[in-house]
């Protein structure tokens, strides 16, 4: 299966999200902010302007913004084009070959592009903990706290959220700072993520924690 054409659809309001489980703030002390997969490669599904990719990128860049000037570290996830099949392993089964090798799908578009002194984080499954070393740089630095901005929001996204609760790890996904296959799976992952594993906020709301 190959990634769908996604139809356009507005970013999720204010009154759609889920109520917080848990009292958690984000705590630039803590936090580490990771930028999930934001690759030309997942991004061409979307429509080219307008919803819900481009008030997403603008949204992740002013969250990157907000961690840059706090000095929380920022992670990129990403993913190497031209994989083996041994090295897609079950993702070949469900989503194909992947990413080609190919500079321009495997790069992030400018708006949202890594800065010096961020790190680029080599990831291979669905949460971007599995055989990498995001929790080795989250206790390196002392941190407890992980904010997720990117790409899907019903599955990676959710998916490293869950991986972070294992892990005594708060999670924060930034709803109008990530996107999905439509409104609806859009939602799905945020409801879920609120009811087990995360605190789902608004860009806005984050950066009022400042």
């Amino acid at each position: 299966m190959a990634l769908p054409t996604i139809a356009p659809y507005d970013p999720p309001r204010v009154d759609q999200l889920p109520a917080p489980k848990v009292p958690w703030r984000v705590d630039p002390a803590r936090a580490v902010l990771l930028v999930h997969d934001l690759q030309n490669y997942f991004l061409s599904a979307f429509p080219a302007e307008g919803p819900p990719l481009a008030p997403a990128l603008a949204r992740t860049a002013q969250v990157l913004a907000y961690a840059r000037g706090h000095g929380m570290p920022v992670v990129y996830s990403h993913q190497r084009g031209g994989q083996t099949p041994e090295e897609r392993g079950l993702q070949l089964d469900f989503w194909g070959p992947g990413l080609p090798a190919d500079a321009w799908a495997q790069a992030v578009p400018d708006v949202v592009a890594p800065a010096e002194g961020d790190t680029l984080l080599l990831k291979w499954k669905y949460s971007a903990f599995a055989r990498t070393e995001l929790a080795d740089i989250l206790a390196r630095s002392g941190r407890d706290q992980l904010v997720l901005v990117g790409v899907y929001a019903h599955i990676g996204v959710l998916m490293t959220a869950a991986d972070a609760w294992s892990r005594d790890v708060q999670a924060f996904v930034v709803a109008d700072a990530t996107a999905d296959f439509s409104a609806e799976k859009h939602l799905e992952g945020l409801r879920w993520a609120a009811e087990k594993c995360a605190v789902v906020l608004t860009t806005d709301q984050l950066l009022e924690t400042s």
